[in-house]
């Protein structure tokens, strides 16, 4: 039988150990009022076994793509200045 976590409007929570066919409680068990909410909580998930990998959709090391982060001249800049390079040397 799974135990219910339950909270009143005056901010009181209770647990109550019910069977999944048991009607839901009505008021609190420690103030009387009503009506009341079931508090619902995440489930922790564990991933056991060899089909998974301690990095596997983690924050990875990924190499960091210049032509993305604008850091870099691109080629045409690039190309640009050798130009000018190579005029200034024929001078």
């Amino acid at each position: 039988m799974p135990i219910y976590e339950y909270k009143c409007p005056n901010g009181h929570v209770f647990e109550v150990f019910q069977k999944m066919s048991d009607a839901p409680p009505e008021t609190c068990e420690i103030c009387g009022e009503g009506p009341i909410q079931r508090v619902l909580y995440p489930v922790a998930v564990h991933f056991k076994g060899s089909g998974f990998y301690s990095t596997d959709y983690g924050r990875g090391s990924r190499k960091k793509d210049s032509s993305r982060d604008g850091d870099q001249p691109s080629d045409t800049e690039k190309g640009e200045k050798k130009k000018d390079v190579k005029k200034v040397t024929e001078s």
